[in-house]
């Protein structure tokens, strides 16, 4: 209970802290990240950063620049051409926009060099997105890959 306290008077510190226009923008550019990713219109979403940067912590993999990240979009839509989120929900601290969201996709193409599976999955996510000023300069992303790998059904890669 003590960690939830701190977390949310962290939060909600942030929120009365912040700038109401500063939060209109934030909230805006993390609105067009989602929707153009959606879209795939991925220069659009390569334009709410200042310079792009991606931290993807359950596989530990970090992409840097405009190349590695519309790399990781490239790949990431080549797996999971219907990628998609739903149920964001949108926190603001004095830094960055914490969001909680479900991520649905089908595997329809190759996943780290395996072939598809054709079968879909629902992973619960948080994405931090960390601004200076109204854009963002790194999303920190956390999901249970495990969870994701077995609802595609590739859970042997588990054990392997």
């Amino acid at each position: 209970m003590l960690l939830f306290s701190a977390c949310y008077n962290f939060l909600t510190e942030g929120e009365h802290n912040m700038d109401a226009d500063l939060r209109r923008r934030r909230e805006q550019v993390v609105s067009e990240h989602f929707a153009s990713e959606v879209d795939q219109e991925f220069d659009r979403t390569l334009a709410t950063f200042d310079t792009p940067h991606y931290e993807i912590m359950a596989t530990n993999e970090i992409y840097d620049g405009a190349q590695e990240v519309m790399n990781y979009y490239i790949a990431t839509r080549t797996a999971f051409p219907d990628q998609r989120h739903e149920n964001v929900r949108m926190h603001f601290a004095e830094d960055c926009v914490i969001t909680e969201f479900d991520l649905l996709g089908t595997n329809n193409g190759p996943f780290y060099g395996m072939e598809p599976t054709g079968k879909s999955f629902r992973v619960p996510v948080c994405a931090i997105f960390f601004f200076e000023g109204d854009r963002i300069v790194n999303e920190r992303i956390y999901f249970d890959s495990a969870s994701l790998v077995t609802q595609i059904g590739r859970a042997h890669i588990l054990t392997a």
